[in-house]
């Protein structure tokens, strides 16, 4: 057992060093560590919370750390990560003997470098062993507070407290600490919810149905993804507030529908499914290899209504026909503030200058599809972020700019009860604590009427 538990720590420095260095996202990298590095199935569960748990609290590691190294600047990178990590487990993880945790360090240390090292590695996790942790308390700024206590970068958590307030935020920035629960769409053109529970639950998954979308299951225990039910296609990995976007289009028998940046094809295959495999979806996107994989989604849940593309939206009109379509799915490029639980790392590279830049593209998509759609259709702008600048000013100056469409107040009447509570109108911003979900804004326009 130790040895396997030196390999999970060794493998988890390792994971954490690469993301550092290549800015890879920690979720494909640790599916790939399990693979290569023969992770014992028992040990995939640690693993998975040490690498998810010091990136998760990396802010809040380093502010204990700091009065504990003498010369950070001359500190190895992996050096820094191992005192993360063992730090991560010495305080969140109660299950594990500080004593065992600063062992498996220092002969990490020794294997990795040498004795001087091992050394400075003892030293510091000793000395806060004895001296105990710095306090958070002595921040005196509540919002610099809250931003260190939650690792999350100062100017995002100023950003967010401008536009929802200090509490709101807070609720927000806890819940990006805790680990998302799996969420599946059940494939209702194949299998009821109820046969589909069965099914999983006779393979030995732990699950249950959604209390807010009457085709979503949540699962408490296992990867769906390695069940026999979604090998059959009998169910999608989804989240339950990206869900709610084919609600939104309120599609009807053999409409046609575009989905813009379709890509990997939940929401295109979701919309497919509510047409009855009736009508037909186009399903673009700007990379081939996501266009493949849009494709191969449909293949395996038995669709034959969709038809994809690559093609960069914003040159849509060079090769489709004006008012071709009786509704549109936006789901717009946006810098994914919503997701940061399924993706912690990116919390420390993303810049405020991103978010600016991405709304021109979010406008140049909107301005591109719109004229696509027929008189009296639909236009359902969605992003997996939680900022109004991407969203409610995106739309706001796409109205602004077109008369010819104003916001789709029917809005509340197709979507499932549990979440009209949250709509405003024509919009609804979902943030994580709301539903337990990801954060995601869902705006409905209309095509006037003359």
């Amino acid at each position: 057992m130790k040895g396997n538990r030196k390999n999970v720590r060794e493998t988890a420095l390792e994971l954490l060093d690469s993301v550092e260095k290549n800015q890879a996202y920690s979720n494909l990298l640790l599916n790939n560590a399990i693979e290569k590095n023969k992770i014992d199935k028992k040990d995939t569960g640690l693993l998975t919370e040490l690498i998810y748990g010091t990136l998760q609290r990396r802010m809040t590691l380093d502010f204990y750390l700091d009065p504990f190294i003498k010369n950070n600047s001359k500190l190895e990178k992996w050096v820094l990560q191992l005192l993360r990590l063992t730090l991560y487990q010495m305080v969140y993880l109660d299950r594990i003997p500080d004593r065992a945790a600063i062992f498996e360090a220092v002969e990490i240390a020794k294997r990795r470098g040498h004795k001087g090292i091992a050394g400075v590695v003892n030293g510091v996790l000793r000395s806060i062993q004895r001296q105990g942790l710095p306090s958070l308390d002595a921040i005196s700024d509540p919002t610099e507070k809250l931003a260190i206590e939650t690792s999350h970068p100062v100017w995002l958590v100023k950003r967010w407290v401008s536009q929802f307030g200090y509490e709101k935020t807070k609720e927000m920035c806890e819940m990006n600490l805790t680990a998302p629960l799996q969420t599946a769409r059940v494939n209702v053109t194949r299998i009821s919810v109820e046969d589909c529970l069965l099914q999983l639950e006779k393979e030995g998954f732990l699950v249950e149905p959604s209390p807010i979308i009457p085709e979503a299951i949540k699962c408490l225990r296992g990867n769906l993804a390695a069940s026999n039910t979604f090998k059959e296609g009998l169910l999608t990995i989804q989240d339950e507030s990206s869900m709610l976007a084919a609600y939104a289009l309120g599609v009807k028998k053999d409409d046609m529908i575009l989905d813009a940046c379709a890509a990997p094809g939940g929401k295109s295959t979701h919309i497919a499914e509510k047409l009855q495999n009736s009508g037909k979806v186009l399903s673009l996107d700007l990379h081939e290899h996501k266009v493949k994989l849009i494709a191969e989604n449909a293949g395996r849940l038995g669709l034959t209504n969709i038809e994809t593309k690559k093609l960069d939206s914003r040159t849509i009109q060079e090769h489709i026909e004006p008012e071709t379509f009786d509704s549109i799915l936006l789901d717009a490029p946006c810098s994914g503030l919503g997701v940061m639980r399924r993706k912690p790392d990116m919390k420390y590279t993303k810049r405020e200058e991103d978010l600016s830049r991405l709304q021109q593209i979010q406008l140049d998509l909107l301005q591109a599809v719109s004229p696509l759609v027929k008189i009296g259709g639909t236009i359902v702008y969605s992003t997996c972020t939680v900022d109004r600048e991407e969203n409610q000013e995106t739309v706001r100056l796409f109205l602004e700019k077109n008369p010819g469409f104003e916001g789709d107040l029917s809005l509340a009447d197709r979507m499932p009860e549990a979440v009209r509570p949250l709509i405003r109108g024509y919009d609804i911003q979902i943030l994580p604590q709301d539903l337990g979900s990801d954060g995601f804004y869902i705006a409905c326009l209309q095509r006037k009427v003359d």
